[in-house]
């Protein structure tokens, strides 16, 4: 099998740091797909663990977390697919990525993908869509219904990046919420407002820009930058009894007390902990498919931002190089394998 692999480095533009591959496929498990891939998204955490936050990458290691393809197999136990269904995912982080040929995935973490959407517009989704869903209604504890929460605000820090456009979609379709993106550009505040932002104000002075549109404070906060950068801002700007979840971390020191007058709850949001843990992996597969729906109804539609071009080691390098500018908007994609 054909991939792309890593050996791990901080600096994208270190000699080497991508390489075309030949691994070996190991034969799906009980509960595994065996999956051709058709296009994969980028994502802020392959940058990550290709830095080392999982520790230094000894061996050559496919990254990718975020893929469309199409069944070739199936385990022993797996129910609900067949050789040749389209499937879309985010997968494991322990487990060898989607940056490659094929895949061996956990079904119960899979879904049957969007009919309506191109391959390019479904790999954008997987695993930004369940952050957001996981933050916004396991953490935040939100109730769905067009007018839960309508006396509510939502203040969403990060709003054009991948998890944050789909946490905008979500809290607008799926809840009352009033929602509060924040961006510093003119280009992102517009994408934010596109997908359904009723309000955009400027990160920087994040608690000024905020009172200046008459928000004193907020009931939730979904924080998707360096929680470090924005902690005062979110002691200052939430509400007492609020809930605040973030996605990112920091290597900054956090006054986690700075909370308590305020009674106010803060919870970390990690996608990959059910898988990694064992902990009901079938949700996932359970939330895509709900997804799945909304994408298809047309309720809300794929954060692609841009297709960088085919699974290559010159263009997987440059969407992560873009990717660490911070300053993309939505996902970057890249086609099959040519």
């Amino acid at each position: 099998m054909k991939a792309i692999t890593t050996r791990g480095a901080r600096d994208i533009d270190a000699p080497n740091v991508f390489e075309h591959t030949d691994m070996p496929l190991s034969a799906p498990g009980r509960m595994d797909l065996q999956l051709r891939i058709d296009a994969v998204a980028v994502n802020p955490v392959d940058t990550k663990i290709r830095a080392g936050a999982l520790g230094n990458i000894s061996e050559p290691t496919i990254l990718g977390w975020d893929a469309v393809g199409r069944v070739e197999a199936v385990g022993d136990d797996v129910t609900g697919f067949k050789p040749g269904d389209r499937v879309y995912y985010a997968g494991e982080v322990d487990r060898p990525g989607c940056n490659a040929e094929q895949q061996i995935v956990d079904s119960r973490l899979v879904a049957h993908a969007p009919q309506t959407l191109s391959d390019e517009q479904t790999a954008a989704m997987p695993l930004t869509a369940l952050t957001a869903w996981e933050g916004l209604f396991d953490k935040l504890g939100l109730e769905k219904g067009d007018t839960a929460h309508s006396e509510h605000t939502l203040l969403v820090v990060g709003g054009a990046g991948g998890v944050g456009s789909s946490v905008i979609q979500l809290a607008r379709q799926l809840t009352g919420l009033k929602v509060i993106a924040t961006a510093s550009r003119d280009e992102s505040a517009d994408w934010c407002r596109k997908l359904g932002a009723h309000e955009v104000v400027n990160h920087h002075e994040l608690v000024d820009a905020m009172h200046q549109a008459g928000h004193q404070t907020v009931d939730y906060i979904y924080n998707c930058h360096d929680i470090g950068v924005h902690w005062q801002n979110m002691v200052e700007l939430i509400r007492p009894l609020g809930r605040i979840v973030a996605i990112a971390e920091t290597d900054q020191t956090v006054d986690i007390n700075a909370l308590q007058p305020k009674a106010a709850s803060f919870c970390w949001e990690f996608m990959f902990a059910r898988p990694m843990h064992g902990y009901h992996p079938e949700r996932h597969g359970e939330i895509l498919t709900e997804l799945a729906g909304l994408l298809d109804d047309g309720r809300i539609h794929s954060t692609l931002g841009d297709v960088v071009g085919p699974l290559n080691v010159d263009n997987l390098t440059e969407a992560h190089r873009r990717l660490e500018t911070d300053r993309t908007l939505g996902k970057l994609v890249l086609t099959a394998m040519a």
